[in-house]
């Protein structure tokens, strides 16, 4: 078994088609087809099933994919991490539940490295999203928070697909709300106080477990619920209906606006922040530079 039958493997998985992949990897298609060939007799499996309609990816192929990947995907961290420094690749991506801080951090992180040429990308999305994009490596890091309540639950699903979460940092949990809400002027708010006015919270899709869920106090019985897709809207529902959620307090007024307010919640619970990825895969440069900025936000908490 070599790299490149790996690398061939990966892309005609992608491509779902022998000729589209032997052009692309600019090699003919009966060599590649003999590479292949070779590969599933020596591993006594059949990675792809050939019809008339195209390539479909096997069982057995779709687990042998999951590792071929890390390889791929590992060779080219270390191409980009020790060729020199005319022909390295500034390459990050980074997915992360709807944090405002994170995606300021992403700026501070393109900013400062001023490059002329890079490829950097940055996905606010839903939890579960998060974990698959960086178990199928659309995404270096992933940022998530974990509780008392969610950690074993999202660990568990973390193991399950070769990631681990680091602790950042930990925060107390406050509300957030528009600067003109009725509670807005308190020093600290309980609970059940809360009641009267619609919780906001982001939607998870098909995946609405409550462990995936973005806000502390999921399971808390709210009488008023309302989901939303993005934080812009979040942010109208604060304004125009008195709505609240919860969260970690880091408030970003440069991509926020300064006419919302975080208070702290009366309770004795945190959350802690960090980052998901590939056990036992190094960070980039440009994953490592970016989290050291995150970390820098702790002093926001303490």
């Amino acid at each position: 078994m070599t790299l490149q039958q790996l690398l061939y493997t990966v892309k005609i998985a992608e491509t779902k088609s022998m000729n589209k992949a032997a052009a692309e990897l600019f090699v003919s298609q009966p060599a590649l087809s003999s590479a292949i060939h070779e590969l599933e007799e020596e591993l006594n499996i059949d990675i792809f099933i050939r019809n008339k309609r195209g390539i479909i990816v096997t069982a057995e192929g779709e687990n042998f994919l999951s590792y071929a990947r890390q390889m791929v995907e590992l060779s080219q961290m270390i191409k980009e991490r020790y060729s020199s420094d005319e022909n390295r690749e500034n390459k990050f991506s980074v997915s992360m539940q709807h944090y405002s801080f994170a995606v300021e951090a992403f700026m501070t992180l393109a900013k400062e490295f001023g490059l002329n040429d890079y490829e950097l990308a940055v996905h606010e999305t839903k939890t579960s999203e998060v974990i698959e994009n960086v178990e199928k490596f659309r995404s270096e890091l992933g940022i998530i928070y974990q509780n008392e309540f969610n950690q074993v639950a999202i660990n568990r699903i973390l193991s399950d697909r070769e990631l681990e979460f680091i602790p950042l940092f930990k925060c107390e949990v406050y509300v957030y709300m528009s600067a003109g809400h009725p509670l807005a002027g308190h020093k600290k708010i309980e609970l059940d106080e809360l009641l009267e006015y619609p919780c906001l919270s982001f939607e998870q899709g098909d995946n609405n477990s409550f462990y995936y869920s973005e806000e502390m106090f999921s399971t808390y019985k709210f009488r008023r619920v309302i989901k939303a897709d993005d934080r812009a809207t979040m942010l109208n529902l604060m304004t125009g209906m008195d709505g609240f959620t919860l969260c970690s307090g880091i408030i970003c007024e440069k991509l926020n606006g300064d006419g919302y307010v975080a208070i702290p919640l009366s309770t004795s619970e945190k959350m802690t922040i960090g980052y998901i990825k590939k056990k036992r895969m190094p960070l980039s440069l440009l994953g490592e530079r970016y989290i050291s900025i995150l970390k820098g936000y702790s002093s926001d908490t303490d």
